[in-house]
């Protein structure tokens, strides 16, 4: 995939003030090849995944690293920069109270972070997303993170730029409801050092384990064809 090939990023501090960026790994990357118009919006794709950076690496020939918004990561930089630079965040996903709990912990780690509104992931119609959006527009925080899961996140951040705000934009995964379960440091030091993220995951939720074993192979061999067929 050619426009995939111009996305790939590295990160660059100086990037985060506008910067836009969502994060693939091999199951949302399933969701990308079928829909790739609701990754359009973004200006950067990062791999969220050692073995599809990897894979990255060898077939892009070039370097490409695993970046993930979460605290092994991209996140600490964000909160960094938005401490620094006097930004307010918004944090919008997860279940009801979820993204509360972590708000509350992400405050405790970064003196003078502004976490200007935060909000649930689940909006009952279209039309509520919609509503939200323009009270979101209001708010105007300078910093968006969603946590919706893919595509729902890349849908959201996409219909609120589209909707005039421009800002800082970031997709999480599941980033909150980990840090509300497991605080500030989710994986284990070892588990994080070894790259054994996906074990842990699936440790931690069973329900993963079906997207690793089936999902995740198809994904890779897809990712290698597309890849090739594109160069």
């Amino acid at each position: 995939m050619a426009n995939l090939k111009s996305k790939i990023g590295k990160f660059e501090p100086k990037e985060l003030r506008n910067l836009k960026a969502t994060f693939l790994n091999p199951y949302s990357y399933l969701h990308y090849r079928s829909e790739p118009e609701k990754f359009s919006a973004f200006d950067t794709i990062f791999f969220d995944g050692i073995l599809l950076a990897k894979a990255a690496s060898f077939l892009y020939r070039r370097p490409i690293p695993r970046i993930s918004f979460d605290m092994t990561s991209l996140a600490p930089k964000v909160f960094e920069y938005a401490v620094e630079h006097d930004k307010t965040v918004a944090l919008i996903g997860a279940e009801p109270g979820v993204v509360d709990v972590a708000a509350q912990i992400y405050k405790s780690e970064y003196d003078n972070l502004k976490i200007e509104t935060t909000r649930h992931g689940y909006f009952e119609s279209e039309v509520a997303a919609a509503e939200y959006i323009q009270e979101l527009i209001k708010i105007n925080p300078d910093i968006v993170i969603v946590g919706m899961g893919t595509p729902k996140q890349e849908e959201f951040i996409s219909n609120l730029l589209s909707s005039g705000w421009d800002g800082a934009a970031f997709t999480c995964g599941g980033f909150f409801h980990q840090t509300a379960s497991k605080g500030k440091n989710y994986y284990p030091n070892l588990i994080n050092k070894l790259n054994l993220r996906f074990l842990y995951r699936m440790y931690d939720e069973p329900k993963l384990i079906k997207r690793y074993f089936l999902s995740y192979p198809k994904s890779l061999i897809l990712f290698v064809l597309d890849t090739i067929n594109s160069k």
